[in-house]
């Protein structure tokens, strides 16, 4: 057995392998001592977990002494690798790879240092603590300075700071021509959400109370109504921000109008196409303006 590689069985498959890989993902083998083939791969294997050092767990299960485990993998021919993630099967592979094979298979379930980072970013940034995501995305940049996960995760991080400039700056970074042409951004989705936060957030007014005395002044003060709705958009306020230009789109069918729908059109991105209240908000839009 390679000093890299932990025997399993019954045993001790829940506590190695299901509970192990709730903290990093556990390659489980499966052989027979009169597998050809997986003598060919078990080197190969057993090489990988040495180098990448703690990054997975490599555990190896005898099929002909463990046949009960084997069954409830439904294992039909060896040797086979199957890569737990969380508890669960997340990929595997049957029969002998190459060494390239199998850096491509482990690309696939094992997260990268930088890719770490960048989780560990997101859950900070899912408690509310973006300045603390920030510090996780300064370990990512180092790792990998052209991770697209990373910067997107940067832009909605300064965005959750009120510093939308510097968000949309980061966006920059991504849309760069050199960059689209050497490697095109893959979440385009996300990229244009972001991009639509990072503008209501760079124009968000810091004096939030005087905007909210003047938008509710009699008679209406449009211009200071849609102002004070990008503010609230800004905040996060989506829905109140969204009945507030509504109204001005349907008080106003000239500039502040206009205006007022282009804002509305902003916050529809920023949500997302998925958002409830965006396609609420469509249709209210979409029923004023066509009648």
């Amino acid at each position: 057995m390679s000093a890299h590689a932990i025997d399993v069985g019954a045993r001790n498959f829940d506590e190695v392998v299901i509970r192990g890989s709730r903290e990093r993902p556990v390659l489980v083998d499966f052989w027979a001592p009169w597998c050809g083939p997986c003598r060919t791969l078990g080197p190969i294997l057993d090489k990988l977990a040495a180098e990448m050092a703690g990054r997975f767990t490599l555990a190896k299960l005898n099929t002909d002494d463990e046949q009960e485990l084997a069954a409830r993998y439904n294992i039909r021919g060896i040797p086979n690798v199957k890569a737990f993630v969380d508890g669960r099967v997340a990929d595997e592979f049957t029969g002998v790879l190459p060494e390239a094979g199998v850096r491509a298979f482990l690309d696939r379930v094992v997260p990268s240092p930088a890719a770490k980072a960048v989780a560990e970013a997101k859950a900070r940034l899912a408690a509310k603590d973006a300045v603390g995501a920030l510090a996780k995305l300064d370990e990512a940049h180092v790792l990998d300075p052209d991770g697209e996960d990373a910067l997107l995760t940067r832009a909605e991080a300064l965005v959750a700071l009120g510093r939308g400039a510097d968000a949309g700056h980061v966006l920059d970074t991504l849309e760069a021509p050199a960059r689209v042409r050497a490697k095109p951004v893959r979440d385009e989705r996300r990229l244009a959400m972001l991009r639509a936060r990072s503008k209501l957030a760079a124009a968000a007014p810091s004096n939030l109370d005087a905007l909210a005395l003047r938008a509710a002044a009699m008679p209406p003060d449009l211009p200071a109504r849609r102002e004070y709705a990008g503010a609230l958009a800004a905040h996060g306020e989506h829905e109140h921000a969204l009945e507030l230009l509504l109204a001005v789109v349907d008080a106003d069918r000239g500039s502040d109008g206009d205006a007022a729908k282009k804002a509305m059109l902003t916050i529809f991105e920023a949500l997302g196409s998925d958002s409830d209240l965006a396609r609420r908000y469509r249709r209210s839009l979409a029923a004023i303006v066509n009648r």
